[in-house]
């Protein structure tokens, strides 16, 4: 198909390339050193047959590495079961996000509910010193941080099974560990809340639940995990039983309100339950602990239509989508009503702070993607203070920027004391770059630009050892 504008950034890229220098203008800081490793959907057609969602599409990783002012770049396919099936029958042939769960293989207390859905297309990260890509599925696939190319899969050493996870683990420098969450679908489905040393997972909570939600992400603070329980929910035997996608099983039940499930990484029970108003969210940005009882910061929703309004036929459209908003939710130590207030004038989504001064603790500022309507997608960079209630925006005409990733100053003492690092759309030339801004000014210092587009992405690491 031929796209104009922003939709672009949803049509495939079947070529793998490497280039040792991209060209560059402005300037690249020459203590940027590293390499950041961006996860997303980059082939959407297969043969005759287009994936219905853009979360379905076939994973890229896409490498900037970074020496000397230099930069090169290098893109691939992640070699997943699916992937390869895909590519030898002509044909999608998967179970995802949104695809005919008849497709699905179930075993035992659908133990394996999607025992094909390998296409780690949402994040990356590292563990036990090794490279992987995720997905919401627990799958993660290894793969060659220099050369891109996929190992296969990465093995736990434990049982600790599950059926959906997220694809944002938080790491935790308290105990040293990765933190992250696994729903087991069953009967009576389970919230597990674990810490991941090595290859070992140590379970630090269970709370059963009738109906489970889906969660794309948590939170944490020093000392606890907090999972959002969106009243978007599911029973789990419909899945054998009404024959829709994956995602289309879960209702939106508003009068069940949101409930917050705070566990003590400490203790093998819940803390406290809260309850607040029915919202949706994908991505926490922040949370930590003061005085009166914890702090969580959120890109909430009025409700999920944003997943619907994601499918591919939508977006590549241009129909409206609706706007998140940076929400803060206060949750009283001692229990009682939980409060909250809007922290910025305008949407923003795909959230990055500081990681190394910010996480788990009172924070200044988050970074993240907006959009000014009718464009109707993320057209620009924005940078917001959540003391202040100010932003400061980055845009260009034409320009659809994707999540801009922190990496700190060597020997930085402010919080935005850095660079933000993220992949743009120049719909007009029809190619993309690579956008190299100060986070402090909010000012461009240079750009890397590729010889050709990269579709819409997920999201993406800075590795200082790559």
């Amino acid at each position: 198909m031929t796209a104009k504008g922003f939709q672009q950034g949803f049509t495939s890229l079947n070529r793998e390339t490497h280039y040792e220098a991209l060209p560059v203008r402005g300037s690249i800081p020459p203590w940027l050193s590293g390499t950041l490793i961006r996860n997303g959907p980059a082939k959407f057609d297969v043969g005759s047959e287009t994936v219905h969602h853009w979360f379905d599409g076939f994973a890229m990783l896409h490498a900037f590495t970074f020496r000397h002012g230099a930069v090169a770049y290098t893109n691939r396919f992640l070699r997943s079961k699916s992937y390869s099936e895909a590519a030898r029958t002509g044909k999608l042939s998967f179970s995802a996000f949104a695809a005919d769960p008849c497709r699905v293989i179930f075993s035992r207390f659908f133990s394996v509910l999607f025992a094909h859905a390998d296409n780690a297309n949402v994040n990356i990260a590292r563990i036990a010193d090794r490279f992987v890509a995720l997905t919401e599925t627990p799958l993660p696939i290894e793969f060659n941080p220099r050369t891109l190319e996929t190992i296969g899969p990465f093995v736990y050493d434990d049982r600790l099974a599950g059926s959906l996870t997220s694809a944002h683990p938080l790491y935790d420098p308290t105990n040293n560990a990765a933190i992250n969450y696994t729903l087991r679908f069953n009967i009576v489905s389970s919230y597990h809340v674990y810490m991941t040393r090595g290859r070992r997972r140590k379970r630090i909570g269970v709370l059963p639940v009738a109906e489970p939600a889906y969660m794309h992400s948590f939170a944490a603070t020093t000392r606890y995990v907090i999972l959002a329980e969106f009243p978007f929910m599911v029973h789990p035997v419909k899945f054998l039983l009404t024959g829709k996608p994956f995602i289309e099983n879960f209702r939106w039940r508003p009068e069940r309100g949101t409930r917050f499930l705070v566990f003590d990484k400490e203790c093998q029970e819940p803390m406290q339950v809260y309850e607040s108003e029915a919202f949706f969210s994908f991505h926490h940005v922040n949370a930590y602990e003061n005085d009166a009882g914890l702090v969580l910061d959120c890109v909430a929703y009025p409700d999920p239509s944003i997943i619907h309004q994601l499918y591919l036929h939508r977006v590549r459209e241009a129909e409206q989508m609706p706007t998140g908003i940076l929400r803060r939710y206060h949750l009283p130590r001692n229990g009682g009503k939980v409060r909250s207030e809007q922290l910025a004038s305008a949407g923003l989504e795909l959230p990055q702070i500081n990681e190394s001064q910010a996480r788990s603790r009172p924070y200044r500022f988050a970074y993240g993607v907006g959009a000014d309507q009718p464009i109707n997608f993320l057209n620009h960079l924005v940078k917001v203070d959540v003391e202040r209630g100010e932003r400061q925006v980055w845009s260009e005409a034409g320009c659809f920027p994707g999540e801009p990733v922190f990496v700190p100053t060597p020997g930085g003492q402010r919080e935005d004391d850095g660079v933000l690092l993220s992949v743009v759309l120049d719909a007009e030339r029809g190619t993309s770059f690579l956008l190299v801004l100060d986070a402090a000014s909010f000012t461009e210092l240079g750009r890397a630009e590729v010889p050709h587009h990269i579709p819409f992405g997920f999201h993406g690491f800075f590795f200082n050892d790559v």
